[in-house]
Parts: structure tokens; sequence; C-alpha cells
């Protein structure tokens, strides 16, 4: 993409926040050096500079550290340091500070720092973030859009990885407002993060608006944007539409792939148009797109859903009003609401009467799909055919609208389901507290947390991993590790899940010891369920935080502890508990990093041998590991793995300057080229081959 100057507007900045060279006091000017002496020669005496340190110090540190990226690490990770330890981050290590040392990291390409230190920026307005982000740009001689659009970029797609789209677009729209232009990638991560809360009211009209709005800005729709959106509308029911954004992307030269056509035959299945599933699978092997297992369970189960009642009817089986029940909760709990009605409807007609229990899946069938307006109204309807919705009913919806964020209607409904004398229980309560728990109203979650207790309903673990969720959350371990303790004494087993909590809010920390604690009473307390497995841990977290495991093992390499990596993974393979890839490419990399290379690329071999793919970073780092130890050979059997890996024909250009560098013994021009081909989106990211293993 070719990105234009960005528009000189004014500055943010007064002469106060400007931390220039010029601007600092002689004395900031005079601790920011003498830092940079001691990170370049004695880093042990950097503390005795800590109470004088200032923010203009900090940006003066930075500022002269731009060309020297071992002391600008050596800065960052002693100054977070301080300010986890002294609680200083409002004292040197201001917003304005960060952003500046994100352009500088992005220059160099440290995406995986320059992440870490957006993430801590998260409780800062867009507008905020926006005028540290363009004032800084000003600062470190940032020469080119492209420079400053990498740092704009980095901290859009960190917003919208931690779920904060709306922080995200407005930082987009502020930055294309003043000239600054984001890639497609950028545009990605937030259509991604709108669409992935498909029960938010507003997230589809937004994430129209800004697809239409890339457009007219001349950012141009990949493949990935075409497949986020088909997603975002057939998941919101409107299959019509998916089929107009395939139409589009083939107009626009873009070629649908497996992920494109497998998303619109599950919709058609779902809504029982197989034969449309049957065609676009047709249509796929006409193209040369070949249909994996996904394409044809869906078709499968479109097919043969219906088909259970007729069998029983072959065989002579009447199906009563139990068969009935289990057919629409089955259904709706595949969201597959339209079926469930067919099986009501027939229902009637065999002669019988809807029960409780029938209402009740169908209400959860549309508190599922996030309809849960819908669902109040089954209620209402419930009582006018002479039915009274009970616990389970109310209980459901209130679920529902905690999960919408909705908490005065959650709450207006748990006082009408007492008004009819239905009283609350348990799982009521743990909907209730889990809702504002994610709202972080831990103080109203607690007032209810003792209601609870004094109406003689015993919390569960739901409730508990709440809390404790909630407390790890906002930094207070302590009150998480108490509750903890209190969940034990009352007779309740931490499930994974509390344990994946614990473990994350400690290993956020850097609570490395305790995080290892906790994860070793997973294998060896008897208190412990014995089926928690690291897969488990890792399924059970959310996407916005380090999962469990991989977190633990990453921070083991990142402070070069291999014999500790190693170790998690040899006790996983013991106990029988397959390690995810994102665990052998943390611990490949860790070799690297530690020059350990000949056990770096033993482990890549085995990996390649099962068919995965080693991610990106994990390979760049692996190519130049084995390019500093002179270990051609197997060099040039990683670059030829790439090579198998990576399919796409935008990547032969690249393919080439790598092999002709390569034979040259020109391993930075090399590094280069796969640098930019993984920011393109050319090399995989990890995961199975497309390619049987062994095959060439």
């Amino acid at each position: 993409m070719v990105f234009p100057k960005p528009k000189h507007h004014r500055r943010y900045f007064s002469a106060t926040t400007l931390c220039s060279s010029s601007s600092s006091s002689s004395n900031d000017a005079f601790v920011g050096e003498r830092a940079i002496v001691y990170l370049k020669r004695h880093p042990q005496m950097l503390p005795s500079l800590s109470p004088r340190f200032t923010p203009q110090a900090a940006s003066y540190v930075l500022l002269h550290s731009q060309s020297n990226r071992g002391i600008l690490l050596k800065f960052l990770s002693w100054a977070q340091a301080q300010a986890q330890a002294q609680d200083q981050a409002h004292t040197f290590l201001t917003p304005h500070c960060k952003c500046l040392a994100i352009h500088i990291l992005t220059r160099f390409k440290l995406y995986n720092t320059a992440h870490s230190l957006a993430a801590t920026l998260i409780d800062h307005t867009a507008a905020d973030l926006f005028r540290h982000l363009h004032d800084t740009y000003y600062l470190c001689n940032s020469s080119s859009a492209v420079t400053a659009a990498g740092a704009f970029d980095l901290v859009v797609k960190s917003l919208s990885r931690l779920d904060f789209p709306d922080k995200a677009l407005a930082v987009l729209r502020l930055a294309t407002r003043h000239g600054f232009a984001l890639a497609v990638l950028s545009h990605n991560a937030i259509l991604h993060a709108l669409l992935r809360r498909q029960h938010h009211k507003n997230s589809l009209r937004q994430a129209e608006q800004l697809f239409r709005d890339m457009i007219r800005n001349g950012v141009s729709p990949n493949v990935y944007t075409y497949n986020i959106m088909i997603r975002g509308v057939v998941d919101r029911g409107d299959l019509e539409k998916g089929f107009g954004f395939m139409r589009e992307m083939e107009r626009e030269g873009v070629s649908p792939t497996v992920v494109t056509y497998n998303t619109l035959i599950d919709a058609c299945c779902k809504r029982r148009r197989v034969k449309e599933a049957m065609v676009l699978l047709r249509v796929m092997a006409a193209r040369g797109v070949v249909a994996n297992l996904i394409s044809y369970n869906s078709v499968i189960n479109g097919l043969f859903a219906m088909e259970i009642l007729d069998q029983m009817r072959v065989r002579g089986l009447r199906p009563n009003e139990r068969t009935y029940t289990t057919l629409i909760d089955g259904f709706c709990r595949k969201g597959l609401l339209n079926d469930a009605y067919r099986v009501l409807s027939e229902m009637i007609v065999s002669g019988f009467s809807p029960s409780v229990v029938t209402y009740n899946a169908l209400v959860h069938g549309y508190c599922f799909l996030g309809r849960v307006e819908e669902a109040v109204g089954i209620l209402k309807g419930m009582v006018e055919r002479g039915l009274f919705p009970d616990v389970v009913s109310y209980s459901t919806v209130i679920a529902g609208f905690c999960r919408e964020r909705e908490l005065g209607k959650a709450f207006r409904m748990k006082e009408e389901m007492v008004e009819k004398g239905v009283m609350p229980d348990g799982i009521t309560y743990s909907s209730l507290i889990e809702g504002l728990c994610l709202q972080h109203k831990l103080v109203e979650a607690f007032d209810l947390f003792r209601e609870m207790l004094q109406m003689g309903l015993p919390p569960d673990e739901v409730t508990y991993t709440s809390l404790i969720n909630a407390h790890c959350v906002e930094g207070e371990l302590s009150k998480a590790l108490r509750l903890h303790d209190e969940m034990m004494q009352r007779g309740f087993l931490p499930d994974d899940v509390t344990y994946s909590v614990l473990i994350n809010g400690l290993n956020k920390k850097a609570r490395t010891k305790e995080a290892k604690r906790l994860l070793l009473k997973l294998f060896y307390e008897e208190s412990v369920p014995n089926h928690v497995t690291y897969n488990t841990l890792i399924e059970n977290c959310s996407n916005n935080e380090f999962k469990s495991v991989v977190g633990l093992v990453k921070g083991f390499c990142m402070k070069g502890l291999m014999n500790e990596a190693d170790q998690v993974l040899k006790t996983m393979l013991q106990r029988n508990h397959k390690p995810n890839v994102a665990i052998h490419n943390l611990i490949i990399h860790g070799h690297c990093r530690s020059g350990n290379v000949h056990k770096a690329y033993k482990m890549y071999t085995e990996l390649e041998h099962h068919g995965f793919v080693s991610h990106t970073v994990t390979v760049i780092a692996l190519v130049k590991a084995l390019s500093r130890k002179g270990m051609n050979d197997e060099l040039s059997q990683v670059l030829r793995n790439v090579w198998r890996s990576c399919k796409l024909n935008d990547a032969e250009v690249a393919k080439v300057l790598v092999e002709v560098n390569f034979k040259e013994g020109n391993m930075d021009a090399v590094l280069n080229v796969l640098t930019e081909m993984a920011k393109d989106g050319l090399l995989p990211n990890g995961g199975m081959h497309s390619f049987a293993p062994g095959s060439t």
C-alpha cells in the first residue's frame, strides 16, 4: 500500500509536555544521560537513579536510544520493573513515554514488546491515545507515514485483540482524518473484534460502516476481510447478505477460500437450504477449492437432522412428548430454531401439549442466539397458554441479559420472578454476579454474594470463579487468592477454569513461581479434579488474555529458564497430555534465543514430521539461529519447508529473492524478505500442513 504523507495539523502537546532533549531541564538531561551510560556499562547502578527519574528524563533516554535497540529494551525492562515494584507508573513511564517507545519499537520491528506496552494503555480514551501517538510521531523523527502508520496499526490491533473495538475504531478514524493510512490488517482486526460480539446491537452496523469507509479511503479488502464480514452477517441470520459479500469479493478479483465456502455451507444447512449447500460444494470443486471435513460435516448434519423422526416411524415407534422435547432441545442448543419450531408444530399436530420444559428449551435457544427479548416473549406466551415459567425459565433469561450486558433488565427480571412467587436459585445469583463482574462492578457483586449467602444459597464454582477473575482483572491478587482459599474451605473444588484465571493473573503480575506452584496442583493435589489437562486450560480462557500454560511457558522462555520450560513439556508428555502447538513454538524460539540451536532444530523437525506448521516468528528466529551457527544444510531444509507450506502465488517473487540471496550467502536480505512476507500474511501462522506429513 502507498501511504500518503501525514497532514501536519496542530500538535497537541504543550511546552510542559514536550519531552525532547532541547526542552528537558538540565537535571532531566543529566539523569537521562547518566542512565544511558549505566545501561551501556553499569546496569546494576540504575536503581540509584530511580528517585530522580521524571517523564522528561525517561523521554530523553528513549529519544537518545532510537538507534540502539539493546539500550531501548534494557531501559523499558527496567522502567516496567520499577513501575511494578514501586507503583511508579504514574511518575515517569507515562502514556506519552509509552507511545514514544511504541513508535521506536515498531521501527525496530519489535512487535511483541510493542503490543505488551500498548496493552497497558487500554484504560485511556481513544482521543488521549491518538494525541500521544500523534505528538510522539513528530518527536521521534518518524520521517515517513509508513513508520507512523505502523505504530497506529499496532495500537489499533492491540485494542482489538483485547476486545476494545470501539476504542480501536475511534483511534483509526482519528488517524485517518489526520492523514495516516492504516493497513488492511488493522481494519480486519477491528472488524473481527466487532463481529465477535454477536449479541451487541450495533456491532454489525459498525462493521458494515467500517467496511464501506475503508473502501472509500482506498484500503482494498482482502480475502480475510470478506471472510470476516460473511461470517458476521450469516451468524446474525442474514444468509443473503453473506452471498452478496461473496459475489462482491469475486467482482473485485478476490478468490473465495475454503473458509468462505464452509461458512456459507454451514449457514445454508442450519436454515434447511441443503440443496444450496450441495451446489456450493460443486462450485468449490469446479474452482479448484478442496473441500475439507468441515464442509462435508455441515452438509451431513443438514441432511440427516430431520431424518430421526422418519426413522422412528419406519420402525413403528411413536414419538412421545419427551421425544419431541428432546429433539427441540437439541436443535435449540445448536441454534437451529427453525428446525425446533418444525418439531414443535409436529408435536402439537400429533396431540401433545408442550410443557414448561419444552418452552424452556426454546427460551434457551433464543438466549443462545442473543435474542433475549424474543425469549421474554415466550415467557409471556407460556402464561397465556396456562403455563407458568419456573426458576429455570427466569434464570435462563437473566443469564441471557447478563451476557448482553443489560444488567438493568436482568435485575428487573429477578424482581418479576420474586413477585410471581418464583424464588431465585444459585444459578440465578451466579449469573447476576458474573454479569456484575464483567462490568467491573465488584462492590455490587459482593453485595449480591452476601445476599446469596443470607438466602441460604451456597455459591458454586462458577460464582467463585467469576469473583476471582474480577479480582485478577483488577490486579487484586491477594483478594483473589483469599477467595480461592475460602472456596476450598467451603468444600468446593476449584476446576480448570478457576485455576486458569488464577494462573493468568499471576503470570500477568510476573509472579511466575506462584503460577508454577498452582499449575503443579493440577497434577499432584488429590483435591483437584483429575480430568484437568493443559488443553482444557487453554480452551477455557478468554482470547484477550494469556492462555494459562502457554503464558507460563512463555514466562520461562522470556526469562531464559529453558530447563523449566522443557520440564513443563516433559511432564505433559509423561502424563499423556498433548501440548498445544503454541507451546512447541515458544520453546523452539526460547532455545534459539538461548543459543541451543540443535535442540530447537530437533523440536522443529518433530513438529514438521507430525504435520504441523511452525509459526512465522518461530521460523524466522530459527533461520537466524541456524545462520549464526553455520548450519547451512539444516537452514536449507527449513526454507524448503516454508515454501511447501506457502501456497500463495503472490509469494513467488519473494521465494525467488530468498533463494538467490541464500545461495549468495546474503542472510540479512533473506531475513528481510521473510519478515516482509510475514507482515503481508504470505507465510503461515501455525497449524496443520495442507499436505500430508512426509510428502514433498
